[in-house]
């Protein structure tokens, strides 16, 4: 849990606002979660990334007041009574070592590696070397959205090394020559590290802002803030806030994403 704002006094008490879920949403909820402070002082946002699904669940038990999540409800949490705003757009985008010298796959192909059904890069036009996969625990919701998009039916290959967050999960591809793993477009490019990793294109397509808000880029998603019912009081401020031009165009574009009036839904 980080606390991103200023102490109380005795002569104003800080009302805090719990905004917990998606790692893919961190530089969102935190960046703006500053600003907002400084707009509304009596107010400090406190953020944490345990991933989407903790976050549903912690603002369907009340102990959050949004939930942020980097995929849809699911059918059985429907009747949660969670009320959905979209936040952002974003592309997921398959990430190997710069060294890889694969450059673009199939959605087929990209199904059947992470099936286990390809193991070797030569299969897909690349050097003789073993296919390392690196993928998410269940509680993201980058790996529930690319489970959807890209795996439909066909199971993950239970073989694959699981981690928990989008950084790590970078660290790990850029580091090893035969891995490959998906994360959200905005941490393509090198943060506070400089560390690289190179974007495959997927069916002849490279994955960009541009792509992914025109839907040419097959892999996207909806980034979402849940609240239970309506928003109400430093939440809903909060959430006019994150929409409001000056984040939406500033934060949101900043961190690599897309503003939710420029690529809709999906």
């Amino acid at each position: 849990m980080v606390p991103l704002a200023g102490c109380t006094t005795n002569s104003q008490r800080t009302e805090q606002l719990s905004v917990s879920g998606s790692t893919t949403l961190l530089p969102i909820s935190e960046q703006s979660g500053e600003a907002f402070h400084l707009k509304d002082p009596q107010v400090s946002v406190l953020v944490s990334g345990l991933g989407s699904s903790a976050g549903i669940e912690a603002v369907s038990a009340g102990t959050a007041d949004i939930g942020t999540s980097s995929r849809d409800l699911k059918p059985e949490e429907g009747p949660l009574g969670l009320v959905d705003t979209p936040v952002a757009y974003d592309g997921i985008a398959v990430i190997v070592s710069p060294a890889n010298g694969v450059d673009n796959l199939t959605m087929a192909q990209l199904r059947d590696i992470f099936a286990g059904k390809i193991h070797n890069w030569s299969e897909v036009g690349g050097a003789d070397r073993r296919i390392d996969l690196v993928n998410r625990d269940e509680a993201s919701g980058t790996r529930e959205a690319f489970k959807k998009i890209v795996m439909k039916d066909v199971p993950f290959d239970p073989a694959a090394a699981v981690l928990p967050g989008t950084g790590q999960v970078r660290d790990v591809v850029a580091r090893a020559p035969g891995a490959i793993g998906y994360i959200s477009l905005g941490f393509v490019e090198p943060r506070f590290t400089d560390v690289r990793v190179k974007a495959l294109s997927i069916d002849g397509v490279t994955p960009s802002k541009k792509s992914v808000a025109d839907r040419t880029y097959p892999i996207g998603r909806t980034l979402h803030f849940f609240t239970k019912g309506q928003p109400q009081g430093a939440a809903k401020r909060y959430i006019e806030f994150v929409l409001s031009d000056a984040v939406q165009k500033g934060v949101v574009v900043d961190a690599g994403f897309i503003p939710i009036a420029e690529g809709g839904s999906k």
